[in-house]
């Protein structure tokens, strides 16, 4: 499908502007970073400790009416999602709420003295301890620096070192980018959001494979065609299956936000975020960083012959 027929846009032109656009967000991305690993985000249990536990009922239980319950018996801050499939209702709360190890029982009481009429059976129950979350939270920063650790070696090898450089930053503006969003938005951290994080460092990845595979087959062929020239052309000739790929999953995420249901809402809100984001540095980002150094280094060449 040949979304858009031939253009001619000058992508590297844009480069100042994209840069600024870049450096806010990636700035931005930082601070949420450090605030995270500060612990002072919003947190979801899985990083900060705390239980959650999942309840079926035999009727359905109106979100407003679970959340008067729990705050009259001194659970004001848990988080509460209903799942509308088969009446059921998920409660999260932290550690600095109830003692962990007595969350789950504290939360079951509650429901059992409120609610008699309704019954329920506990689905699942999953208590983690500050210490794993904290543990968990700095195994999940390291585990996205190693990813960009070997996206640049594999890049460096596939293509050239200066691709891996512009390939690694592209991805990690990414990153940096989902967690700004999530961060302003005050959208809970948690593995799951870490999960679509290292999933759309692929998408990215693959996105801007493709348009580094046509650049550097254009300089091959075209090496009396200005640097600037030839990259501009390779993102004009990609740009349609860009395009097309990025709407396909785009539209999968979005399907996924609007009726995959709360448990998974944030994840694809995620991936909604990180589909758009990647797209646009593939473009904006990676591309141009690489078409300077090259420029930069042919005119180094000349000056030195």
């Amino acid at each position: 499908m040949e979304l858009l027929k031939k253009t001619n846009i000058d992508f590297i032109g844009m480069r100042k502007i994209s840069f600024i656009i870049s450096g806010i967000i990636t700035l931005v991305g930082i601070f949420a970073m450090v605030q995270i690993w500060r612990g002072t985000a919003n947190m979801g249990i899985d990083f900060s400790g705390g239980t959650s536990v999942q309840l079926k009922f035999a009727q359905p239980i109106h979100m407003d009416q679970a959340r008067a319950a729990l705050a009259k018996h001194n659970l004001k801050e848990a988080n509460l999602q209903d799942i509308k499939d088969g009446n059921k209702l998920l409660v999260k709360v932290g550690k600095t709420t109830l003692e962990t190890g007595k969350a789950a029982d504290t939360i079951q009481d509650v429901f059992k003295k409120e609610f008699p009429a309704n019954p329920f059976t506990v689905e699942s129950s999953t208590e983690i301890g500050p210490s794993i979350g904290d543990k968990l939270r700095n195994d999940t920063l390291i585990a996205i620096a190693i990813s960009l650790v070997g996206i640049i070696i594999y890049i460096a090898w596939r293509f050239d070192f200066k691709f891996g450089v512009g390939a690694t930053i592209a991805t990690m503006h990414d990153v940096f980018a989902m967690f700004a969003v999530f961060f302003i938005f005050g959208k809970e951290f948690n593995l799951l959001f870490i999960t679509a994080a290292l999933t759309i460092a692929g998408y990215s990845l693959t996105d801007t494979v493709v348009v580094f595979d046509r650049i550097r087959e254009n300089l091959h062929k075209n090496l009396k065609v200005s640097v600037i020239t030839v990259f501009n052309g390779s993102i004009n000739e990609v740009l349609s299956r860009t395009i097309v790929t990025s709407i396909t999953t785009f539209l999968a995420a979005v399907s996924l936000f609007l009726f995959g249901g709360e448990v998974i809402h944030d994840f694809a809100f995620a991936l909604v975020v990180g589909i758009v984001v990647a797209t646009y540095s593939s473009i904006f980002v990676a591309s141009p960083i690489v078409a300077l150094w090259e420029r930069k280094a042919l005119s180094q060449a000349e000056a030195k012959a």
